[in-house]
């Protein structure tokens, strides 16, 4: 697995991604590509359009037709994408032997129409993939996106599509309102972590209320004296005042405490809270104690355990709000 997999997935259903339009979905529904757990195959699930199959699945082309087949994906998070996974899962006779994915950026909320009409361009060349395969590629265009679509030559059928990138927010939602400096699609993301036996420690910073206990971050037992931590990239310099941390679905496994700690641009290390009491399957909230501006924190639990979301506010710098128009202006076009 490439190390660009660790980036959040920006088309996933989880972060608000949606699949808005395909040419063609006889056989398998366009949703199931952005779905959040891995494709299953359910042996003799027969519909009366045949085997019911776990992703996106046209019809055979019989009119001579180069095809492509399409489908037009709205990103949850706008950025810029790093790798693309092309994923033919359980698909053997019936993928496709060719894919290509494009990008636009759009602002607002375009129509299938205005995406069908807008400039694309290519993020995969057409590239031949095989099946029941994870199909990756690197992508190196740099280009912010809003949207993809994914294209198949001629049909066929292709189980998952996942977009992993860089946040690239756009500033007027940020620049001067009250954010979260640390979810997914605000640019925060986990940069290193001790432990992600149980589940990632980015499923922290996903949007909304957890859904289960693999929905969060969760290390396994630990059997020394140490703790676990995970080191998160503020979407820019800030001074944080507010943490939110919830460990609901976390009954039996739950930190005993926790603490945090700031990084300045030059280093230098800021408590912001002291080793605190947290409580099991409870959302909590702490006033923070640091007057530093810092570029990325670290959350220590002790020993161990699972944190379902974490969230931090407070006012961006100078700099962090200078860094989100330059971030923002280089990579989308037009700008």
């Amino acid at each position: 697995m490439s190390d660009w997999s660790r980036l959040p997935d920006l088309a996933a259903r989880q972060v608000g991604g949606s699949v808005l339009e395909a040419n063609d979905e006889f056989f398998a529904e366009r949703e199931n590509l952005i779905k959040d757990e891995a494709p299953a195959y359910r042996p003799h699930t027969f519909t009366n359009k045949g085997q019911e199959y776990d992703g996106w699945e046209t019809r055979r082309r019989r009119d001579g037709s180069p095809g492509p087949d399409w489908a037009l994906i709205r990103l949850g998070i706008a950025g810029v994408p790093v790798g693309i996974v092309v994923d033919t899962a359980y698909f053997v006779g019936n993928y496709p032997p060719e894919v290509s994915v494009e990008g636009a950026c759009l602002p607002g909320h375009p129509t299938v129409a205005e995406l069908l009409a807008a400039q694309w361009h290519p993020i995969v060349a057409r590239s031949p993939i095989k099946g029941d395969t994870r199909n990756e590629f690197e992508v190196s265009d740099g280009r912010r996106i809003t949207h993809v679509r994914l294209n198949m030559h001629p049909d066929g059928g292709i189980a998952r599509l996942r977009v992993h990138g860089v946040a690239v927010p756009d500033p007027q939602w940020l620049d001067d309102i009250p954010f979260d400096l640390i979810a997914l699609r605000n640019g925060g993301r986990v940069l290193d972590c001790s432990d992600g036996f149980f589940s990632p420690p980015n499923n922290m910073l996903q949007p909304g209320i957890s859904r289960f206990m693999a929905d969060g971050w969760e290390s396994r037992r630990r059997r020394d004296d140490g703790n676990d931590w995970a080191v998160i990239a503020l979407a820019a310099e800030a001074t944080p005042a507010v943490l939110e941390l919830d460990t609901t679905h976390y009954k039996g496994n739950a930190p005993a405490r926790i603490s945090l700690d700031g990084y300045t641009a030059e280093g230098k290390q800021v408590p912001l809270l002291p080793p605190t009491i947290v409580q099991a399957d409870a959302p909590h909230r702490f006033r923070l104690t640091g007057e530093h501006a810092v570029e990325r924190v670290r959350l220590n639990v002790f020993p161990d355990g699972g944190i379902a979301r974490l969230r931090l506010f407070g006012p961006l710098s100078y700099a962090g709000r200078r860094s989100l128009h330059d971030h923002f202006t280089a990579t989308t076009p037009g700008h």
